[in-house]
């Protein structure tokens, strides 16, 4: 899957409008498929686009491959390109795993997630709010069965099983430290199904057609790449802010506290506004009462690093209330200057009449 920042907000329901008239097919909104409504759900449920077949040269072979998007309303499209891996051992559904990764992962330079963006931004550019000048996406792997041959539990699965080469993507044998780690974050509910995470890659097993934990993986995904892309946005933010404060404060001028009061207006709406998406993002999954889903997607939250750049997001944000907090002290003393001038200049001014009245 690649997930590519596009706008600040997507308006979802013009987008399936959009997506109805120029594709002539339906948009759905995704839910969670096993999970009970009430015990973890969508915040904003995002619009799901079936965007059809393509053909994708795998390891040498040419292979017919399907392609998805979701729209999430935080301004991520989320694209997935499907590659079948039916009838094959262990082995050769390793080797092709990581030929995926070799066709289409971030040192591809493949053009097919391209030509999916560029087919998604035609049609919905009239529901993008401000839509993004410089691309920044996350792209995540994941191999997923369905069926394997003698499997009855999956409790010792990766012990019969070698799943290190799929999860790290080495032909070089690893170390039994890194392979204990790379193991590290497993997961199972019932005796017949298994999901292994890493930062950029998962395996999972699923005897039933669907796995909520695919969702789980790409709406941490997305909240990831949209707290990237504020944490940027604020990492260039602060030094226009230190220099605005710094010419502001140059300014010698006794009008001067309407530059300090336009800056600490710029400052307060842009706090505003990361602080309203950044909550979107927070709140993209509500998990309440399913255990199980509600660890996986903690630990991938953490393997992917989302509270640590969530802090730092929060820290940034923090600098600029206080520098808004300042100008706004500063542009109210400069006010209460401005009006004892105004005062002192009344005072000169009756003097002045009253000296010449008398004079």
């Amino acid at each position: 899957m690649r997930l590519v920042d596009i706008a600040d907000t997507i308006d979802l329901t013009a987008a399936e409008s959009l997506w109805a008239q120029r594709a002539r097919t339906a948009a759905a909104r995704s839910r969670l498929v096993t999970a009970p409504p009430k015990a973890l759900t969508f915040g904003v449920p995002p619009v799901e686009l079936t965007l059809g077949s393509l053909e994708v040269v795998i390891g040498g072979q040419t292979l017919q491959a399907t392609a998805l998007a979701r729209l999430y309303e935080f301004g991520v499209a989320a694209f997935s390109i499907s590659v079948p891996a039916d009838d094959l051992s262990w082995i050769d559904f390793s080797t092709r795993v990581n030929a995926v990764d070799a066709a289409l992962g971030l040192a591809s330079g493949t053009e097919a997630w391209n030509r999916l963006l560029a087919q998604i931004m035609d049609i919905m550019h009239p529901a993008l709010l401000r839509p993004s000048v410089a691309v920044l996406h996350e792209d995540y792997l994941l191999g997923f069965v369905h069926s394997l041959e003698g499997v009855v539990s999956t409790a010792t699965l990766h012990d019969e099983l070698d799943l290190v080469p799929l999860l790290a993507g080495e032909s070089r044998a690893l170390s039994e430290p890194a392979r204990q780690e790379l193991l590290r974050q497993r997961f199972s509910y019932y005796t017949d199904d298994l999901a292994v995470l890493t930062w950029d890659r998962a395996f999972i097993y699923e005897p039933r057609d669907e796995s909520d934990v695919v969702d789980i993986l790409e709406v941490a995904n997305a909240q990831l790449l949209e707290l990237r892309y504020y944490d940027e946005l604020l990492d260039a933010e602060l030094p226009r802010m230190y220099d605005l404060v710094e010419a502001t404060h140059n300014v010698a001028n006794p009008l001067a506290a309407r530059r300090y009061a336009d800056l600490a207006r710029h400052l307060y709406t842009l706090v505003a506004e990361v602080t309203e998406v950044t909550e979107k993002v927070d709140n993209a999954l509500q998990v309440t009462e399913d255990v199980y889903l509600a660890r996986v997607y903690a630990a991938a939250l953490d393997l992917f690093r989302v509270p640590h750049v969530s802090k730092a997001v929060d820290r940034k944000l923090a600098i600029i209330r206080d520098s808004y907090s300042a100008l706004y002290e500063e542009a109210s003393s400069k006010r209460g200057e401005l009006m004892e001038l105004a005062i002192i200049l009344l005072i000169a001014v009756e003097i002045v009449i009253a000296v010449m009245r008398h004079g």
